[in-house]
This record gives structure tokens, sequence and C-alpha cells, in this order.
């Protein structure tokens, strides 16, 4: 049971470096026709951008699913659940905390949350491809904690 806890916790780890790698060189690279839509105001709930979500979910479906058939590859099971963790954790964040998706009352008062939220901002800034930074999504060095605080993000909108 330790070793299983141990997959799903390392392997919400390890994405946040996957998250970090795929919004810098996909995302913001070879992808940028789908991330573009995040990047800019445009009306409705749903962006193009939310393809990327449909398509880790099929990963992490699909490890789990795997894991389950094939018992010789029963921690891919683990892992495909800690991709879904962070995948959870990444929706809470990014699309309910930060760009208000779902409209709750929440105020940061966490001086971490506040950080890598400010961090978020400060990505949102550059509406292209090129030039953005902080591509992380649930850790932000201490650089953010001084960040300008202004909200480039209107949450007037269902996304941005």
């Amino acid at each position: 049971m330790l070793l299983n806890v141990a997959l799903v916790l390392g392997t919400f780890l390890f994405m946040e470096g996957v998250a970090w790698f795929t919004h810098k060189y996909i995302m913001h690279g070879f992808m940028w026709r789908w991330h573009h839509s995040h990047h800019n105001h445009h009306k409705g709930f749903l962006e193009v951008n939310d393809l990327f979500s449909v398509l880790f979910s099929f990963v992490a479906a699909g490890l789990v699913i795997v894991g389950q058939q094939v018992p010789s590859l029963w921690f891919l099971t683990w892992i495909g659940i800690g991709v879904t963790v962070y995948g959870i954790c990444y929706f809470i964040f990014h699309d309910i905390i930060v760009h208000r998706r779902i409209k709750i009352k929440f105020t940061a008062r966490n001086p971490y949350l506040q950080r890598i939220i400010r961090a978020h901002y400060v990505h949102h800034r550059v509406h292209d491809r090129e030039g953005a930074e902080a591509f992380g999504f649930l850790y932000a060095t201490k650089k953010f904690d001084h960040a300008d605080k202004r909200t480039p993000v209107d949450h007037s909108s269902a996304t941005s």
C-alpha cells in the first residue's frame, strides 16, 4: 500500500514538471493553435484550449485501464491516479480559483496561493506565443511574491 501511495504522490509531483514542459514547449510551441484561445478573450464557456484537458484525461484513463488489465503493469494504475489527482488540483486552481470559470466566492489569503495566482497573471500579460513566463501551475518561485499584484485578467467573462 505504501508503494501505491508513493507512486501517486511521486506522479503528482512529477506532473508539475510535465505540465511546465508541456505548457512552455508544446502549448506555446507547435500546439499554439489550441492554446491561443486561452490567452485571448472569446465568447462562451468552453475554449479550444480545453481539448488539452480531454487529451490528458484519456492518457490518465488509459494508464489506469492498462494497469488494471495487464497484471505485470499494475503500477500504471497508480500512476494514472496520480495524473488524475494532479488534473483535479489543476482544474480547481486554474479554472475555478484563477480564471473563475465556475463562479464562487473565494479570496486567496494564503501567501503561497497568492504567489501562484500572481505568477499565472504574469503569464497572461502576454497574449502571443512568444515572451510569456511562469509556465508552471502549482509551483512558482518567490520571485512572484513581489510581482505586480494588478490583475491583467478580466474575471467578468467566463474565461480569459
